[in-house]
């Protein structure tokens, strides 16, 4: 009889692959309320290299870390209506505190607009106090109907940024800036994942913006995955809040705002993306362990050497973690590195160590071979990079081949086709227009954003030649 295999193959059944892995590789597990989630210390320890590296990326923009409430009461949410509608339906209102009714209600922060401008019309008198550039890292709530790990929970981790500028263009820039040179640029460059930076229509933006810039993934099963999105806010908050500066010629003027996110939402594509069979796939500048040294066998001498190559190796600079645990079978912890995704275990036994050798075995490409001990050190940071270049040339090479160029709404409906048999088409915007896009949604698809011609970022919704990307998305 075949032997069962550890996850659900993903041509069987892509979210249930999903399932398995978050669970097998011991990401997150499902909370007690509805849509809630555990983060695993494996799971949160990516997540804190996803923020010490987007941290890095925040405040060399010279923006500063803070943190605001997270209930907000309810009146702040009325004051801008688009914001508020947009946010309605996913609203946790909290009425009871200390055991008695709250004069007023509170919302549970479902992202910070309104509280921030509250506190920016206070900090905001001058000129000279523009620009302001805030960003916290906090948690936030809403009421998610179809939840699922990581993409879409009750409960979320995030960064959210906000801030003010003394005018239109200082906003768009920087908008423009923390989506290519921070968002962009982390995606690329640390998660190996290809991106389509682009700008929503007008029914997908942002509640309350002006614009919204997004960057979009192809997933396994060429479904689309909005990885984060940057924000021009105009003056609907300054005008909501009557948050005014005192211009240098003596004039009140109102800020223009911009704000932008990125959220755990990243650890599920870095699943949905990387992930196969296997397990996970994780890009070596993002691993928390790039390198596991693996004891085979209990014994002394082997226990020995593979702690001091893991000793000569965390010396390389590399992310190292010795696996000397010999009471677990090699075979099922072996299993369970693979299913984690460290990029390269290097296997030591009693036969390597009498040849001077270990077994070199690598997570992206697949293989292995014998490498003498003490060219590891050497080796292996080459070997990291090639990985994570392969990584970002993969999911380049899905995107390029499961994307068709078509020219009506029929050929764009059928190239998407249904989940998990189709991918993403690329259509003239004027060719499909607000009517098309509104019926592309009875056929459970979305203009995921639209991009010009030669693949830069557009300036205005109606620019000529804009394409749109067509979709299923999660």
């Amino acid at each position: 009889m075949a032997k069962a295999p550890v996850l659900t193959p993903q041509t069987d059944d892509f979210p249930r692959w999903y399932q398995d892995l978050i669970n097998k590789a011991e990401l997150a597990d499902n909370g007690p309320v509805r849509g809630t989630m555990v983060i695993r210390p494996y799971g949160y320890g990516l997540w804190e290299r996803m923020q010490a590296g987007m941290d890095a990326r925040i405040k060399a923009t010279g923006t500063q870390n803070a943190y605001f409430p997270l209930l907000i009461p309810q009146s702040y949410l009325t004051r801008e209506a688009d914001h508020v509608e947009g946010f309605a339906p996913e609203l946790a209102v909290v009425t009871h505190g200390g055991g008695k009714e709250l004069e007023e209600p509170a919302v549970v922060r479902p992202t910070s607009e309104m509280i921030v401008n509250e506190y920016f019309a206070k900090w905001v008198q001058s000129y000279r106090d523009l620009p302001l550039l805030i960003n916290q890292w906090a948690n936030v709530v809403r009421w998610e109907l179809r939840p699922r790990l990581f993409l879409r929970t009750t409960e979320f981790l995030w960064q959210e940024g906000h801030t003010a500028h003394a005018t239109f263009e200082e906003a768009r820039d920087f908008a423009a800036h923390i989506h290519r040179r921070v968002y962009e640029d982390f995606m690329v460059n640390v998660l190996a994942m290809d991106v389509v930076p682009g700008r929503k229509t007008a029914r997908e933006r942002f509640a309350g913006a002006v614009n919204t810039l997004t960057l979009e993934g192809m997933m396994g099963d060429g479904k689309a995955l909005q990885m984060a999105t940057s924000h021009e806010l105009g003056q609907n908050f300054a005008k909501a809040f009557d948050t005014r500066y005192l211009s240098k010629d003596g004039r009140q003027e109102l800020v223009w705002q911009t704000s932008w996110g990125s959220t755990t939402r990243m650890i599920g594509a870095l699943v949905m993306m990387h992930g196969d069979d296997n397990g996970l796939r994780v890009p070596p500048r993002l691993a928390p362990t790039q390198v596991v040294v693996v004891a085979v066998k209990d014994d002394d001498a082997v226990v020995a050497a593979v702690r001091g190559i893991g000793d000569r190796l965390r010396a390389a600079g590399l992310r190292v973690t010795v696996d000397d645990r010999t009471d677990t079978p090699f075979g099922r912890r072996a299993v369970d590195w693979e299913l984690k995704g460290v990029p390269v275990r290097v296997e030591v036994g009693p036969r390597d160590l009498a040849a001077g050798t270990a077994m070199l075995v690598r997570r992206i490409p697949g293989g292995k071979e014998p490498v003498a001990l003490d060219s590891l050190a050497a080796l292996l940071p080459a070997i990291l990079e090639e990985d994570q270049a392969l990584l970002l040339a993969q999911s380049r090479e899905r995107r390029e081949s499961r994307t068709a160029e078509v020219s009506t709404l029929a050929e764009a409906v059928e190239a998407v086709g249904s989940a998990g048999a189709g991918g993403w088409a690329r259509i003239p915007w004027a060719a499909l227009g607000e009517e098309g896009e509104a019926a592309l949604a009875e056929h459970g698809m979305t203009v995921r954003c639209l991009v010009a011609e030669d693949g830069s970022v557009p300036a205005a919704d109606d620019a000529p030649g804009n394409v749109a990307v067509v979709a299923r998305a999660y």
